[in-house]
């Protein structure tokens, strides 16, 4: 096996939570030594595919974190700690960041709490459940039924482990900067907000389709087939022959008495109508007709059955793991491409087998500088993007970099980025950028386009590949311009098989990896995760392997092609569940047929003034929730308030929280969010005055780059290619011809 980027790199894991453990598998299949740290009787989800999954490969050490200065030794010789503590039980433990600064100050420190450190809520418990109900999230999703929705998916945990790797990256990189460590924390309350950027917005001065957003009951095309399955369809299938056929037959007004059978859809005009049709073929005659016509669709499949797909196999998205438990098992593997390549390390260490080793084995950690430089810089400052993408992923990825510090140029069409018709999502996702409106791919407008490469350390964009060759911004071409480059690319299905090149989204993988099956609920049709989780995964699963690649060619001096995909991304997620040579695949906790949850303890209850969330999850919890609301807690809720119960609750040491509804104003207006840093403003071109989420990381004494809106059509065309030479009479017969916006 060879040695990954991060080889030198040793990592402290003292997490039992997803998001930790996920991060702390991040880190170690891009070669860093990872220390797994449990109490010495092991944590007891030990024996589940997830704890399996997530820290195969890891060292392992038992140790009883309450003994005195238990982790001193073993962070003398760590360059990074992942925890998922309180702030006052990382006190308590000698963990807080004073003392760690003061001791280690070359370390690391990534706390993935439930609330962000500066937060009123920063001691609460880290519970995912808990954090989406008082944020008002669960009343974001749609259901069968009307009233806030248990999530199945614990989306924020996964986002979180993104967003502590990216997190701990920068951090390294800025290490290398400034010659010291230090936080780089983030939460769940922050992970669950990411997807919220296209929503949660508000603007002085809105446009009618600003001020409109996207309601959550809006349409999504997911259509019953005749053999009973469902399809999850991007866009309008209108075109394709079937359909196209079909409306033919029906004739003008059937259409449109079928069409005003359901609420406008913003990407299906003729819905009512598509759904008569898809009823008349089974799913697969479906889909093989509409990939033929290059229409994205998927069947919405049942969880975990994406082990045994072809396109995640190839990919390595699908990895044999020999786990002394489980047998042999199918596991999500590394998500993204580098070079050296991130390596699965083996299955789950026996508690406590690397004592002595790690003991023994201390690897030196790179010698402080004698006067380190100190800084008040973002972690990326000076590192400069361009930005090449379209619709989400891609888009939201530079934001992040943005976020960083880095200096970000968006390029797009004159006529726009095709997300700009939804503008509280396009805005959402661009923040931070200097915009410039041009052509690509036009001979008149090359000179521009290669002025903007060499520039540029960094490259991203989500565009299909066929279509980056055409417009001349493929990896090889533009390596030629700027052969340090790093270029980074996210694809729909991973660059290998025979769907390579197709388009996908979001909703396509939450179909084929089974997410819409489990949150739709125990007998009930499929149902989207409405947060768009797949982008976000993507997006941040580039910006890790854009990091490591960064990090690498700090080293090294030379520049890659990285990649990800929404496949791969989305494909972690999976970890809950391994799949078997028998084509069989582990149990998973199935959502009730009401949406309300996976058990008594761990789900929603109707109050006579609303809902409340129980997350019970310990057995001492279960216990005490048990002795509180009896046998059947559908009836000891339903005649109490919401306050009532939650005394009860609380006051029994069972964690409980009020579900929250309609949160847009009140988490704007909320002065605790401000206060942690969860809200930006900034004046915007058109907007006048705009408020957005805020930051997804705290870094101590180093500061995010909040200070710019998301840049108006053309705004900074003018000021971007003047200041690379261009004068104003070398550009006006480019915007005169169209190519360019000024």
């Amino acid at each position: 096996m060879s040695d990954g980027i991060l080889h030198a790199i040793r990592v402290i894991d003292v997490c039992s939570g997803i998001a930790g453990s996920a991060a702390g598998l991040q880190l170690s299949e891009a070669g860093a030594e990872v220390v797994k740290v449990e109490p010495a009787a092991g944590n007891r989800q030990r024996g589940t595919p997830l704890f399996r999954v997530l820290n195969r490969g890891k060292l392992s050490v038992a140790l009883d974190l309450e003994t005195p200065d238990a982790l001193g030794d073993l962070l003398a010789t760590a360059d990074v700690l992942i925890h998922e503590f309180t702030p006052a039980k990382a006190a308590a433990l000698g963990l807080d960041d004073i003392t760690l600064g003061k001791r280690f100050p070359r370390l690391v420190v990534s706390a993935i709490g439930g609330w962000p450190p500066r937060h009123e809520l920063a001691n609460a418990l880290p519970r995912e459940t808990l954090v989406l109900a008082r944020l008002g999230l669960l009343d974001e999703q749609p259901g069968h039924r009307p009233g806030p929705v248990f999530v199945r998916m614990p989306f924020a945990n996964w986002l979180a482990c993104w967003l502590c790797v990216v997190g701990v990256m920068a951090r390294l990189i800025a290490r290398d900067r400034d010659g010291r460590g230090g936080p780089a924390h983030t939460s769940l309350a922050q992970a669950a907000l990411v997807p919220m950027t296209m929503h949660w917005t508000r603007a002085e001065t809105p446009t009618a389709v600003f001020a409109k957003g996207l309601d959550k009951h809006i349409p999504i095309p997911l259509h019953q087939c005749s053999d009973g399955r469902w399809i999850h369809v991007h866009y309008s299938p209108d075109k394709a022959p079937w359909m196209s056929a079909a409306f033919t037959e029906f004739g003008d007004a059937e259409v449109a008495r079928l069409n005003a059978l359901w609420p406008p859809s913003h990407v299906a005009p003729n819905f009512g109508a598509n759904r008569a049709v898809f009823a008349t073929r089974p799913a697969q005659d479906w889909v093989e007709h509409l990939w033929a016509h290059d229409v994205a669709v998927q069947i919405a499949a049942p969880f975990g059955s994406i082990y045994f797909d072809e396109q995640a196999r190839l990919n390595g998205y699908v990895v044999p793991v020999d786990d002394p438990l489980l047998g042999n098992t199918f596991q999500p593997g590394p998500s993204y491409s580098v070079e050296p390549p991130a390596q699965v390390r083996g299955p789950l260490h026996a508690l406590g087998a690397d004592n002595a080793r790690v003991s023994a084995h201390q690897p030196a950690v790179t010698a402080q500088p004698e006067h380190p430089v100190h800084t008040a810089l973002p972690p990326l400052h000076g590192l400069k993007v361009l930005d090449l993408g379209a619709y989400l992923a891609g888009p939201f990825a530079c934001m992040m970099l943005a976020d960083l510090g880095a200096e970000v140029i968006k390029v797009e069409a004159p006529a726009g980025d095709a997300m700009r018709r939804l503008e509280r999502t396009f805005s959402g996702t661009q923040r931070g950028k200097r915009g410039v409106a041009l052509k690509l791919g036009d001979p008149q407008s090359q000179p521009l386009v290669d002025a903007l490469v060499r520039w540029a350390d960094v490259v991203h964009h989500n565009m299909r590949l066929p279509a980056a060759r055409k417009l001349k911004v493929d990896y090889a071409s533009l390596q030629a311009l700027n052969p340090g480059l790093l270029y980074c690319h996210v694809s729909a299905y991973g660059p290998h098989g025979p769907r390579a090149d197709w388009p996908g989204f979001d909703q396509l993988m939450q179909a084929s990896c089974g997410w819409e099956t489990a949150q739709g609920g125990l007998g009930n049709p499929p149902q989207w995760l409405r947060f768009g989780v797949g982008d976000f995964f993507a997006g941040l699963s580039s910006l890790y392997a854009l990091l490591l690649g960064l990090y690498q060619r700090n080293r090294s001096g030379e520049g890659q092609m990285v990649a990800s995909s929404l496949l791969g991304a989305t494909m972690l997620s999976m970890s809950e569940a391994v799949a078997f040579d028998d084509g069989t695949v582990s149990e998973v906790d199935v959502l009730d047929s009401e949406q309300t949850g996976l058990g008594a303890e761990h789900r929603l209850y109707r109050c006579t003034d609303g809902w409340i969330a129980v997350a019970a999850l310990e057995p001492t919890e279960i216990e005490h929730f048990q002795a509180t609301v009896g046998a059947t807690p559908t009836a000891y809720f339903s005649t109490r308030s919401q306050a009532q119960a939650l005394a009860d609750l609380h006051s029994a040491k069972v964690p409980a929280e009020i579900v929250s509804e309609a949160q847009l104003d009140p988490f704007l207006d909320d002065p605790a969010h401000a206060a942690a840093g969860l809200h930006a403003h900034y004046p915007h071109a058109v907007y006048g005055h705009l408020q957005q989420i805020g930051g997804f990381w705290d870094f101590g004494d180093l500061p995010l780059s909040l200070n710019r809106a998301p840049p108006a059509l053309g705004e900074h065309s003018r000021e971007v290619l003047n200041a690379l030479g261009f004068t104003d009479d070398q550009l006006q017969p480019l915007a005169d011809a169209g190519l360019l916006k000024l």
